[in-house]
């Protein structure tokens, strides 16, 4: 069953139709991947250690409620001290890591840097 466009989906529809509209919202889209990317991978540390949400917002003084939306509500957009705090109490620290370039056209820019949760030994 297709669902029913909205007056905004037409509007961003019409708005694709200019490059730069369209570069904007497609880099606004892969940083919003990003961090859902990022909290996913949490959230499978936290399962996957055994931490019940609850204990999680105990470990990072937090109200359950916090934790509960940052890993069930869709398009979360935490703060980087909650994603810090997050990771240390799963027992990870957050690393920047060298993005290679994809043509030589971007090696003459400053390259971007890439967030990368890694476990701690």
């Amino acid at each position: 069953m297709a669902s029913t466009k909205t007056g905004f989906d037409k509007w961003v529809a019409k708005k694709l139709k200019s490059p730069s509209f369209a570069k904007a919202h497609q880099e606004a889209r892969k940083h919003v991947k990003a961090v859902d990317a990022l909290v996913q991978s949490l959230d499978a540390v936290r399962e996957r250690s055994g931490i019940s949400k609850a204990e999680l917002a105990r470990r990072i003084d937090a109200k359950p409620e916090i934790v509960r939306r940052l890993f069930t509500k869709a398009g979360a957009n935490p703060t980087l001290a909650t994603v810090v705090e997050v990771a240390a109490a799963l027992g990870l620290e957050l690393k920047l890591v060298p993005v290679a370039p994809k043509n030589e056209a971007a090696k003459s820019k400053p390259r971007r840097l890439r967030a990368e949760a890694q476990a701690v030994a």
